[in-house]
């Protein structure tokens, strides 16, 4: 039983995961599940770069260029969920709430 993975698929797989990232940060309102949302839309994003990467080639080969994008985008978000998280942290630390409606302006 053979199954062919075509473009579309990937897209609306990519497209699924980043309607629950979207609905995950407009509906919930724990800053830590915004934050994780966030990188779920972002995967959904890495995802269909790397369809059209792969779908996109010429003669049959594969183009690389979104497949090493991609490792730059990981890096860049390496360094958003060290940053981001310090930051939950920082805020846990002075407000003791994670909740986004008690977090209402940037002074103590």
């Amino acid at each position: 039983m053979e199954t062919d993975l075509t473009l579309n698929h990937f897209l609306m797989i990519s497209g699924l995961l980043f309607a629950i990232g979207l609905a995950g940060v407009l509906v919930r309102r724990n800053i830590i599940v915004i934050f994780m949302c966030l990188e779920l839309m972002l995967a959904a994003a890495n995802l269909s770069l790397v369809a059209f990467s792969r779908f996109g080639g010429e003669n049959g080969m594969p183009n690389y260029d979104g497949q090493v994008l991609l490792f730059f985008i990981i890096t860049v978000a390496a360094a958003e969920v060290a940053v981001g998280l310090a930051i939950i942290v920082a805020l846990f630390r002075t407000r003791e709430t994670t909740d986004v409606s008690d977090v209402t302006s940037m002074k103590n």
